[in-house]
């Protein structure tokens, strides 16, 4: 007999569609040593992406040196370097659009045994690099598998956290990469004084990417996922629930095994009431509630992006140095400075995250961000003798972007979308991200020859106030809310 998608009595459930969204739902039980694990292996592979940043920054230090490469090819041009430090960066556009492809046939966690092996290689490959072309495929590889995580990462862990934590988790995957990053920065100037010392940096890491895969082997599948390839009708039902039971089981621990397969129903009807049960085509992206998500989560990215991130950061070291810090030969500790800074603040967003919501924290925290970049704006206008202004304003703006844009982003995009366009949809505003930072990188220093770097502050002050006005009216609340209440609700 076949099973027709969506024909829920197949499965235990009645198919009179009843008012299944609850106004208030009865929290998850979960058991927090359960919960940390399928967070722990995904945030490894975010730690490798911060970790590729920090570390990058001093290898090009290294790699240019003729007594310290150990290369003979070390004479490289600008356009070399800017090759070597974007090299990751081209390769991560490859994989958000690799993802998009595959991302909901294989799954969130095969997504990440693969960008796990892909780190691998591409570490591999980096470290031992003979000539300058191979450096390069290591250094693409590698970013294949920073686009498949930042892809993968924030859904597994949206699908498999409990509503109530779900945002801290998500948070914590960007603390990962902070973390990360101050990690590449620490092992990068420990190495940078070592002949070959760019190859040790990028070697160090190698065991990450291992104990990654074997960590989401050992995981289960998201519940999710499999319960969607259920309504769908892409497989057996009966052994996709049951799997979906015992993945339930592990992820929550002891505290949920009796009522496992009730959450099960209980997602399943869901799931279905919200039009889960139907096959999505491409087109749906670009319709309805899928517009609408789409609208948030490429709208969040987008100004995370153009409001000027990358820009501050490239100044940070001469606005320090202004202030009578020390030298340019310092800039890797200044780099750690900040990144410390960047976790610091990180961690007070977990921790109010859940409480707060998400809007109090993004309008408060953008509305910090277009004072720091005005402040920016003036003090090389203005205030040129006052270097406490820039110094000032530069760390309000990191600050009050970990607050807001750094960590909620991510989270915004990984639980708006719908379950059955929600890889696709992903893939689309990770695309946006980094295809955004390749823009503003690139077209960075012709604004700033063509503008000066105080207008140009000032442009970036005035694209953050149309992004309040963006948050305002645009993205919704979703605290508190299980994945299936903010398609319900939300969209």
């Amino acid at each position: 007999m076949s099973t027709k998608v969506g024909d829920l009595s197949l499965i235990g459930l009645s198919s009179v569609q009843e008012p299944l969204i609850k106004q208030k739902h009865t929290p998850e039980n979960y058991s927090v040593l359960a919960a940390i694990p399928p967070f722990l292996f995904p945030a490894l592979g975010t730690f490798l992406f911060g970790y590729e940043i920090g570390a990058t920054s001093c290898a090009t230090i290294s790699i240019k040196s003729p007594t310290l490469s150990g290369i003979s090819w070390y004479n490289l041009s600008s356009v070399d370097v800017g090759i070597i430090t974007s090299g990751s960066l081209y390769g991560a556009l490859i994989g958000s659009i690799v993802a998009f492809s595959i991302a909901d046939i294989i799954g969130r966690r095969k997504g990440l045994i693969t960008a796990a092996f892909l780190y691998l290689i591409g570490a591999i490959v980096t470290a031992v690099a003979p000539v300058f072309p191979v450096l390069i495929i290591g250094r693409v590889v590698y970013g294949i598998g920073v686009g498949l995580t930042m892809h993968a990462a924030p859904m597994y862990i949206a699908e498999t956290a409990p509503s109530q934590i779900r945002g801290r988790m998500i948070s914590l995957k960007e603390f990962s990469t902070v973390f990360g990053m101050v990690g590449g920065y620490g092992i990068g100037s420990l190495w940078v004084t070592v002949i070959s010392g760019w190859r040790y940096m990028y070697a160090t890491v190698i065991p990450i990417p291992v104990i990654m895969a074997i960590g989401m082997c050992w995981l289960p599948a998201s519940p999710r996922w499999l319960l969607l390839r259920t309504l769908q009708g892409k497989g057996d039902v009966e052994s996709f629930q049951e799997e979906a039971i015992k993945s339930l089981r592990r992820l929550r621990g002891s505290v949920v095994v009796d009522r496992a397969a009730e959450q099960v129903d209980e997602i399943l009807a869901e799931l279905s009431s919200v039009g889960e049960d139907k096959e999505a085509t491409i087109c749906e992206l670009f319709q309805g509630k899928c517009l609408k998500a789409l609208t948030i989560a490429g709208g969040l990215v987008l100004f995370q992006q153009i409001t000027g991130q990358p820009s501050v950061l490239y100044y940070a070291p001469s606005i320090l140095q202004t202030a009578g810090f020390s030298a340019a030969t310092d800039a890797t500790r200044i780099s750690i400075l900040l990144g410390l800074l960047k976790l610091a603040m990180t961690g007070v967003a977990i921790i109010v995250i859940d409480k707060l919501g998400r809007r109090p924290l993004l309008l408060g925290g953008v509305s910090g961000m277009v004072l720091s970049l005005f402040l920016m704006g003036s003090y090389y206008i203005f205030y040129n003798n006052v270097p406490a202004v820039a110094v000032a304003a530069l760390l309000l703006y990191v600050g009050c972007y970990q607050l807001s844009f750094g960590p909620i982003s991510w989270l915004m995009m990984s639980e708006i979308f719908p379950l059955k366009l929600r890889g696709r949809g992903i893939s689309i505003a990770v695309l946006v991200n980094f295809g955004t930072n390749a823009l503003v990188t690139f077209a960075f220093s012709p604004l700033k020859e063509l503008l000066g770097a105080g207008i140009l502050f000032c442009v970036f002050g005035v694209i953050c106030v149309l992004s309040l006005f963006f948050i305002y009216f645009i993205v919704p609340e979703t605290k508190g809310l299980t994945l299936e209440e903010i398609e319900a609700k939300c969209l």
